[in-house]
């Protein structure tokens, strides 16, 4: 399996996380796993993490338990955005105490999207799915942010690309 991610441990008190490319770019049949083997690197060491990202997104899902096992951390989590954080990368990065962002970086949101087969009902059940998963990205952005949820859904229709300075 390709991991999207690297572990470098700088000391005993901090190691540092590098997440570069595709977040979860294996088949949806290797997806299961490769949340599994983050969290057992992540709980391997202790202290304070430091996580650059540099990502164009991926698998929302994979994005939402990265997320979630980084805010569940025990020591504390900077993000750091060297390049790019978008779409599901953009979720990884709310899990940051502080999040630094270099003045070249960009942060990118939008909705989510699918691909569906089927018929009415099936593309019905697909809108609904999105509406779902839309709101439980809002939830990691507003709770980071304090924005209210009208301006970040309005931000998420737009595909939103925010430099440094916009996006503080």
């Amino acid at each position: 399996m390709r991991k999207f991610w690297n572990w470098v441990r700088d000391s005993d008190e901090e190691r540092t996380l590098y997440l570069n490319g595709v977040i979860s770019e294996e088949t949806w049949w290797g997806d299961e796993v490769t949340p599994k083997i983050f969290k057992d690197e992540l709980l391997a060491g202790t202290g304070d993490i430091t996580v650059w990202i540099n990502s164009p997104g991926g698998d929302v899902f994979a994005a939402a338990q990265i997320y979630n096992m980084l805010m569940e951390y025990t020591g504390k989590v900077n993000v750091k955005i060297d390049g790019l954080a978008a779409s599901a990368a953009s979720v990884i990065a709310m899990a940051g105490g502080d999040v630094y962002m270099s003045p070249v970086s960009m942060l990118m949101i939008h909705n989510p999207s699918t691909i569906a087969i089927g018929d009415s009902e099936e593309m019905l059940r697909a809108k609904a799915l999105l509406d779902e998963v839309k709101e439980s990205i809002i939830n990691a952005y507003e709770l980071k942010t304090g924005l209210s949820r009208t301006k970040l859904s309005h931000l998420m229709d737009a595909e939103s690309w925010m430099n440094a300075n916009k996006a503080d």
